[in-house]
């Protein structure tokens, strides 16, 4: 199968491959079926199943992918309208690929906003980088709120120097943490990427160059995880760990309807949105993300914070955000790799 596909798929796919993803898996597949409509997928073995929310982030995945496909059509005169299955995601299935449903195109007007939209996902990145100790503009803290709440969900925030220092320490505690959860622990070591070469045969995954450590210390600190509770090296590693944490000053999150598939996807494209808008505002963020999945972390967090999760509402992101240096780009695999023939296979495959 080629890559020149009918339409303009090529170039819209390609683009949108730089979506973010949970330990920069890239799970979404794609197979097009012709010049105006193609079928979304699932790949259950990039999955994070050993997480305590692996199904719900899966298609919060989804959601983000189907944000991002959405902004980088409408820069190039194309709307997105999708027809989902939302279902809960099958990770015992035999199946590889899980359908999550169909997405056409139709031509549409190329808006200022949509050129704005398109622009931001080009420079966004997740940055783990050191943050500079300055305010981000009330403006755009009031365009995510309202990002959020045009979708039921609402944009907390904190600039509390103690509340903030504390959210910090309950992260850095969730990797040791997870670490000691050998389902958990294995599923990460599956996704680090400790040196450059080991990151461009793959393409993916978490590479120790933008985690920002030494490849050999991550590496062997991750293997030997029994180094993390040893009175001297304990210690070491955090300080390490933390030093990426510097001039954190503000902190934000999303709550809102998360109790099935449905609300998942939405939530992955309300997360997209509001970090289009930091970006557009210079702006750079960082997800918590295993806060959130990590249960006794997770009551920690929204103790600390004063969340009230009821009525089928949760607290379901958590993040750093502010100003800092240019963070490096995480690789991305090939199109090839993502798009399925009509026989399920992956065009790379062949």
């Amino acid at each position: 199968m080629s890559t020149s596909l009918p339409g303009p798929w090529s170039y819209l796919l390609d683009e949108a491959r730089a979506y973010p993803s949970p330990h920069n898996s890239q799970p979404i597949a794609v197979r097009v079926r012709d010049a105006g409509r193609a079928e979304l997928f699932y790949d259950l073995e990039r999955g994070l199943p050993a997480e305590n929310f692996g199904k719900p982030f899966g298609n919060v995945c989804a959601g983000v992918y189907l944000e991002s496909l959405a902004t980088v059509a409408a820069g190039h005169g194309w709307s997105v309208s999708a027809d989902l299955r939302y279902e809960d995601l099958d990770f015992g299935a035999t199946a590889r690929h899980q359908p999550l449903g169909t997405v056409s195109l139709e031509p549409s007007e190329i808006t200022p906003q949509a050129q704005a939209g398109l622009a931001a996902f080009r420079r966004r990145r997740t940055s783990r980088r050191p943050y500079r100790n300055l305010p981000v503009d009330p403006a755009v803290l009031s365009e995510v709120g309202a990002i959020a709440a045009a979708a039921g969900h609402e944009f907390g925030r904190t600039d509390r120097r103690e509340l903030v220092d504390r959210i910090v320490r309950i992260n850095q505690e969730t990797l040791f943490d997870d670490l000691r959860n050998d389902a958990v622990h294995a599923e990460i070591m599956a996704w680090i990427r400790t040196s450059d070469r080991a990151a461009e045969a793959t393409r993916d995954g978490l590479s120790a160059r933008t985690l920002l450590l030494p490849g050999p210390l991550l590496g062997f600190a991750l293997r030997h995880r029994g180094m993390w509770d040893l009175p001297l090296a304990g210690p070491l590693l955090r300080r390490i760990y933390l030093n990426t944490m510097r001039g954190v000053r503000e902190l934000g999150w999303l709550t809102g309807p998360f109790g099935s598939a449905a609300e998942h996807v939405t939530a992955g494209r309300v997360f997209l949105r509001a970090w289009l808008a930091f970006t557009r505002a210079g702006v750079h963020l960082h997800p918590f993300g295993t806060v959130i999945t990590n249960p006794r972390s997770h009551v920690a967090f929204t103790e600390a914070a004063g969340v009230t999760e009821d009525a089928g509402r949760t607290a379901w992101m958590l993040f750093r955000y502010g100003h800092s240096a240019a963070p490096p780009e995480a690789l991305r695999r090939a199109l090839p790799e993502m798009l399925l023939d009509r026989d399920g296979v992956t065009s790379w495959g062949r």
